[in-house]
């Protein structure tokens, strides 16, 4: 299976175990997550009281690569803001976004707006 980028809401869908996270478990193994994507799960875990340690142990039974969020990624993040204005895409999406276009890996999301994105990225979908 290709590695793969992931937004937060594939991680959170799997610690609150809601549909799509057996996609999660099929496709996270060695996959990436940006720093900006990571405080948005952790953030979801706090918000639901999952616990910090949940977070973690999915990221080392996973093998889940944390890329930190440097000065060439907030580059690119900010150099996709008007190619996706029109879907309101946050910070964090874009973070993704730009990861994956650095890396040349495909991004996996529960967020279907992003199926009509043309930035050269292939872009999964959590759930059918």
């Amino acid at each position: 299976m290709t590695r793969v980028v992931l937004d937060s809401s594939p991680l959170v869908a799997f610690l609150k175990a809601e549909p799509g996270a057996e996609r999660f478990m099929l496709q996270a193994n060695k996959a990436l997550i940006s720093t900006v994507n990571l405080a948005e799960v952790i953030t979801k875990a706090v918000e639901f009281d999952l616990g910090l340690s949940i977070v973690e142990d999915t990221l080392s039974t996973y093998d889940i690569e944390v890329v930190p969020f440097d000065e060439d990624g907030a580059l690119a993040a900010g150099l996709l803001r008007p190619l996706t204005r029109h879907l309101g895409l946050s910070l964090g999406d874009r973070a993704c976004l730009a990861l994956a276009q650095a890396q040349g890996l495909p991004v996996l999301t529960a967020d279907r707006a992003w199926a009509g994105l043309d930035l050269g990225v292939e872009v999964q979908l959590l759930r059918d």
